[in-house]
């Protein structure tokens, strides 16, 4: 008896969907351009989708135009031909955003890192996002000389 030549129906929930990583990160393979992030947001877990929504819209607002691209696994923002800004990242229980030249920017980005310029805002699930200190620590930085990634 020959094997069955009925092609098999599509349903959307069998799509594969993106693999998260440790700490919920999706894992989005590296492109430049709108659709990788926005495939990246679309893949965070939780309540963290709609607030890389919001980020994504808040730093659009602050700097139009901005260049995306998805490297590492994270989302990166930046200017063409000056280099990234800033990038996000999905931990188990809160958002990074990294400010690559935060150390720069007044006031200075609450989260500390290894690195002398970077400093970082974590988001948790109750925190309330003070937008207007974000869209302006968005604009700061985008003036700011970017990290080449």
């Amino acid at each position: 008896m020959a094997p069955s030549t009925k092609p098999k129906s599509i349903n959307p929930a069998d799509e594969a969907q993106p693999k998260l990583l440790s700490g919920g990160n999706p894992q989005i393979a590296k492109g430049y351009g709108e659709a990788p992030v926005q495939a990246y947001i679309a893949a965070m877990p939780g309540w963290k989708r709609e607030m890389g929504q919001r980020l994504d819209v808040l730093i659009e607002r602050a700097v139009p135009g901005v260049n995306k691209a998805v490297k590492w696994n994270s989302p990166l923002y930046g200017i063409e031909g000056d280099g990234w800004f800033l990038g996000i990242h999905c931990f188990t229980k809160y958002i990074k955003v990294a400010f690559f030249r935060g150390q720069s920017l007044d006031p200075v980005p609450p989260g500390e890192s290894r690195s002398r310029d970077t400093r970082y805002l974590n988001i948790h699930e109750d925190d309330p996002l003070d937008e207007a200190q974000f869209s302006a620590w968005v604009k700061q930085a985008s003036q700011l000389p970017g990290e080449r990634m």
